[in-house]
């Protein structure tokens, strides 16, 4: 995959001559996934729009392999490019098969008439979306989610270099995200088919991608590899996140963590204080957390939600001033919530950690009263 097949040079992108966004140069290699992420409003839709010939360019070239996109007939663009944005489509008594055998257009001749070949791509487009149950009903009948896979077999059946998406998760449950995203990977790496897409989840653009597109103001605020991108500042300044975080390592999003002094204090390790910690979230209980190493994916987690955490350097035993600090924290804490701890070499000191909680009252949570 070294081939850059999609070049962007001094783009800019707009509405009516006006400039939204300005200054895109960039390179896009053959069977690569690309997503846009940014807020709402940035220009997301309006980049994608462009690349597919629906807007005029303000300025600059759009290069398609050798083609420069301004030259292409549409029909000479739709066997090279499919699209699939976010308008809802109404068309009057067409069944989803037909809607997906509209993407056979540019190949048929000006009448339009279906050849045994044709069929079968309609037939294998719908089949790789799981959508042959769907292909005798009325398309405006079908729930939003299966317009969205009917819409993605159309533009399979294209048999593009390209496939333009808008959103494309956008109505869909998680199975059907994931089955999506699933076949989007699988056509890019298999087939060499460039996707370029915006997508909202940030998590799922992190674990799909070759590249990141930062949308945000008047140019690109970042473009690179999923590594390059996502970390926590930029994505708290692209998004403007004021409240909450969002973890780039579990690529999760996590509420602000609840202020004020601990009233619960929380022994647990290797994961097994994460559900403690939400609950007692949404509770709306401030809590502190210990003795947990820094590479204990509960720590990661606390850093986020606890009001404290008390944290040892990983695979060292749990020193005296780690010690007498969660035993400071757990004094002033009212409850006292010990998940299961596994006991090892490092962590021995945790036994006088544990038997100091036995002297304290449990939290109960007011669901299990």
């Amino acid at each position: 995959m070294n081939e850059n097949y999609l070049n962007l040079d001094r783009l800019s992108v707009g509405y009516n001559g006006n400039s939204i966004i300005r200054d895109i140069s960039l390179t896009i290699k053959k069977g690569e996934i690309i997503t846009l992420i940014g807020p709402n409003g940035a220009g997301k839709t309006t980049i994608l729009k462009s690349l597919a010939k629906q807007l005029a360019l303000i300025s600059g070239v759009v290069m398609i392999g050798k083609d420069n996109l301004a030259e292409l007939s549409y029909k000479a663009l739709a066997k090279k490019m499919a699209v699939v944005l976010t308008e809802r489509l109404h068309p009057e008594l067409m069944t989803c098969y037909d809607i997906v055998a509209t993407g056979r257009y540019p190949y048929t001749g000006n009448f339009g008439i279906l050849n045994s070949g044709d069929e079968d791509a309609i037939k294998n487009a719908l089949h790789i979306v799981h959508g042959e149950d769907l292909a005798g009903k009325d398309f405006n009948a079908v729930s939003d989610g299966q317009k969205q896979r009917i819409l993605l077999a159309r533009a399979i059946c294209q048999e593009p270099e390209i496939i333009i998406l808008d959103e494309p998760t956008s109505y869909l449950d998680i199975r059907h995200k994931l089955e999506l995203l699933s076949i989007l990977r699988s056509m890019a790496k298999e087939k060499q088919i460039t996707i370029v897409m915006s997508l909202h989840e940030i998590d799922l653009a992190e674990k799909l991608s070759d590249r990141i597109i930062c949308v945000k103001g008047e140019t690109i605020s970042g473009y690179g590899r999923p590594e390059e991108i996502f970390h926590t500042d930029v994505i708290h300044d692209l998004y403007d996140v004021k409240q909450g975080y969002f973890d780039t390592d579990f690529g999760s999003m996590e509420l602000p963590r609840i202020e004020g002094s601990p009233k619960v204090f929380v022994l647990s390790a290797c994961g097994t204080g994460i559900p403690i910690y939400r609950k007692l979230q949404r509770a709306q209980v401030p809590f502190a957390a210990g003795i947990l190493y820094k590479n204990d994916i509960d720590y990661r987690i606390a850093t986020f939600l606890a009001a404290e955490v008390i944290a040892e350097e990983p695979f060292r035993e749990i020193s005296d001033k780690t010690l007498e600090k969660a035993m400071a924290v757990m004094k002033t804490c009212r409850h006292v919530i010990c998940a299961e701890v596994e006991i090892g070499d490092c962590n021995k000191k945790m036994e006088l950690l544990i038997k100091e909680a036995k002297t304290k009252p449990e939290y109960i949570f007011p669901d299990e009263e």
